[in-house]
């Protein structure tokens, strides 16, 4: 049994608090913290089991009983909190991005190795039952050499005005999990990217300085090719769907519903929308990679997502924005 310490009490604070709480056996958390303690932040964790509530996450840091803790804090507190973090001996899982800067992310791993303690990041999609039955066909060679991997991901409605302004964009926000998929999927590094975009669904978010609608291409040093589309607003739900085609065949999965029904009548055949959002979607992948974590930090194993794994997609992230600012193909070695 590890005892835990939760920085940051947002949604996904929350998200893997009460993970935590109901699905992982090997850890309890023994502290929550956040800038805004509240009455209602301080009920919900005693409801759940949480006997502390900071609001100095310094607290949780320099507590000798606390072995790891989880960045849930905004994105631009996971580096400098994750240094203070390995510095003061806790194993860290952070949130994603690290950071938006590839110096930071580069002092980040350093203070972790220096430390000697775990650090995984949080791209929970890698524990989605989807992507990993696609992943197992891949490592098991059903599908041969991979030549095409495809990933959709559209949003069920853009993100407040607010949120665009301070969330880095749309491949820092939203894609990065579909640029980390890409690696995941296909077992190759990428090489160069090339990325188009529009504003389509909202004219705020182009006035703001972002897209919200992409299609990027990749290219994988194993020769495969990657494609990404992205939108901002799917009217039907969270479309989440990814294949992966080769020398042998393909592998493909379709949305999550909440239900398999499909109803046929006269006039045409209806079946159920995907799930609305994130929190529907994932929910299972975020108890899994809790328990994957906790699992490296009892059992002294590497984890499941690694720093390179953080700091990858950011690289991809930073390639595309240039493409999409110069209207060209950038090569990653560019900018690393």
């Amino acid at each position: 049994m590890i005892k835990v310490g939760i920085i940051g009490a947002g949604r996904i604070g929350r998200v893997h608090s009460e993970s935590i709480s109901k699905y992982v056996k090997g850890a309890e958390i023994k502290a929550i913290s956040d800038i805004r303690v509240t009455d209602e932040l301080q009920q919900w964790a005693k409801e759940i089991g949480i006997p502390n509530v900071y609001d100095d996450y310094q607290k949780i840091l320099q507590d000798p009983e606390i072995d790891a803790v989880l960045v849930c804090s905004s994105t631009n507190t996971h580096a400098p909190i994750s240094i203070e973090a390995a510095r003061a001996g806790k194993h860290i899982f952070c949130e994603k991005p690290i950071d938006a800067n590839v110096a930071r992310i580069q002092e980040v791993l350093k203070e972790v190795e220096k430390a000697g303690v775990k650090f995984q990041v949080g791209f929970n999609r890698r524990f989605d039952h989807n992507f990993k039955a696609i992943k197992q066909r891949v490592i098991a060679g059903d599908i041969g050499e991979p030549h095409l991997i495809r990933i959709t991901s559209r949003d069920p409605a853009a993100p407040p005005i607010e949120y665009v302004k301070v969330s880095g964009g749309m491949f820092f926000d939203m894609t990065i999990h579909d640029f980390d998929m890409i690696r995941y999927l296909s077992g190759s590094e990428v090489i160069e990217v090339y990325a188009t975009g529009s504003v389509l669904v909202d004219p705020a978010i182009g006035e703001a300085g972002d897209i919200d609608t992409a299609v990027i291409t990749l290219k994988l040093a194993n020769g495969a090719i990657g494609v990404i589309d992205n939108s901002r607003k799917a009217v039907y739900g969270y479309d989440q769907r990814a294949e992966v085609f080769g020398s042998k065949g393909a592998v493909q999965t379709r949305n999550d519903t909440d239900s398999t029904a499909v109803y046929s009548c006269q006039t045409g055949i209806i079946s159920e929308k995907p799930k609305y959002f994130f929190l529907e979607r994932y929910m299972q992948s975020f108890a899994d990679e809790m328990v994957c974590f906790v699992d490296s930090v009892v059992n002294d194993k590497p984890t499941l997502v690694n720093g390179n794994d953080g700091l990858q997609p950011v690289l991809i992230a930073l390639a595309a924005k240039k493409s999409l600012d110069e209207g060209r193909p950038v090569k990653l070695s560019d900018i690393a």
